[in-house]
């Protein structure tokens, strides 16, 4: 099932991708532009074909490498050929301006609508995490209970000092899996519990949730010695407090939706995962030392960039779990990425050709007469620049990913 998930999200990432590209076709033919080809790959041609045949049919085909797409639209820019009187009328640069903007967004466009469309199906199907809402505290294992422990380090984790007691939280009854909702009356969650419990005193109160039954279960803790990070979160610090012998895990918060309140939970969810995207592409550059740490062997972090390598493999990670609506979610989330990075305004990203678009029209206004299309070769330095980054960008992840790849589970 590992194999297979990776397989289904690798042809979900290039299903995306031709999603996008039809944005761009059908575009371009509601609004009178000549489209040439329409291809699924790079590299060398493996099959093709023509609709309709005549010299002025679409080129539709499958080239070599799965990396990506294209659709060829006629007269992009000046330098492109145009060889037919068909492709001379239809030229996407003598277009109007809201033609070519409307084109050029299409394709990102197309990628919000599937990503939207995910997260409704999601929504309806198994119900979206709750936003800004603290997951649920829960009982992830009930081990022995050392009084004191060795500080921890990124080599070795913390072990017992002495004897180690039997779990006071197995004693009293808990089990693996039991939500722990309240900590002598309060409310908690997955954020408070640790402080709650640490500024106990005496016999602990607890409020648990188990198969779907509330009930409270008391727990006689004992005194031991444990590590906590410091207040500036650059070193851990020994701290004394009551200890129950749990390890504590997360339960999301998950709201549920019929087909009409689903509307409203999918424009919430998707514009809030939209904001975390931007603010990822923003620190893009920040991760790059974390990147190169990890491909030297530290510990990778969750929130570091992965390359659809990488994305893969989380996808067949929660398929092997049966997590469906995770593995949606991702694709989801994938497809705002991927609409987002190609709004970026410089080339050769489609946001790059609207700017060019945008100052054509801002420079036509401000001189009161038509100056005609950009000139691409005195952008050309700025895109190999461009595509020097990105691509050396995406080889750090590329490598990360197949040094030091990110799991979800251990």
């Amino acid at each position: 099932m590992y194999a297979l998930g990776i397989a289904a999200f690798a042809l979900c990432i290039l299903a995306s991708i031709a999603w996008h590209e039809c944005g761009h076709m059908w575009a371009a033919q509601a609004t009178g532009m000549k489209v040439r080809r329409y291809f699924i790959g790079f590299g060398p041609t493996v099959w093709s074909v023509r609709r309709p045949k005549a010299e002025d049919g679409i080129e539709y085909g499958v080239k070599a490498l799965p990396l990506g797409g294209f659709c060829d639209i006629a007269g992009m820019t000046l330098l492109d050929e145009l060889k037919t009187p068909v492709e001379r009328e239809k030229a996407m640069y003598k277009q109007a301006a809201w033609k070519r903007l409307f084109v050029l967004f299409a394709g990102p466009g197309m990628n919000f609508i599937l990503g939207a469309l995910l997260i409704y199906g999601v929504a309806m199907t198994a119900g979206l995490p709750a936003i800004d809402t603290p997951a649920k505290a829960a009982v992830s294992s009930t081990g022995c209970v050392a009084q004191s422990t060795t500080k921890p380090t990124k080599e070795t984790p913390s072990a017992p000092i002495g004897e180690c007691l039997p779990s006071p939280a197995a004693q009293a009854g808990l089990q693996r899996g039991d939500v722990i909702a309240s900590v002598n009356g309060t409310a908690v969650d997955a954020d408070s519990i640790i402080d709650a419990l640490q500024n106990s005193t005496g016999s602990i109160a607890l409020g648990i949730v188990r198969d779907g039954a509330e009930r409270t279960v008391t727990v006689e803790p004992i005194t031991s010695q444990k590590w906590r990070a410091t207040p500036d979160g650059k070193d851990l610090m020994q701290v004394t407090g009551p200890t129950i012998g749990i390890g504590v895990g997360t339960v999301p918060v998950t709201n549920h939706y019929n087909a009409f309140t689903a509307i409203g939970g999918t424009a919430a969810f998707t514009w809030d995962m939209g904001e975390r995207t931007v603010i990822a592409i923003g620190q893009l550059p920040q991760k790059i030392p974390a990147l190169i740490d990890a491909i030297k062997g530290e510990e990778r972090g969750l929130d570091t960039p992965q390359s659809l390598v990488g994305a893969s493999m989380i996808g067949g990670e929660v398929v092997e779990r049966d997590m469906w609506s995770v593995f949606f979610l991702l694709l989801a989330g994938l497809n705002l990425m991927l609409g987002l990075i190609n709004l970026l305004p410089v080339p050769p990203f489609d946001g790059g050709h609207m700017a060019v678009v945008i100052f054509e029209k801002l420079r036509d206004l401000v001189t009161g007469r038509k100056g005609g299309p950009v000139d691409y070769m005195k952008l050309a330095p700025l895109t190999y620049v461009v595509l020097a980054l990105a691509g050396g960008y995406m080889l750090l992840v590329l490598t990360a990913d197949i040094v030091n790849p990110i799991k979800l589970f251990n």
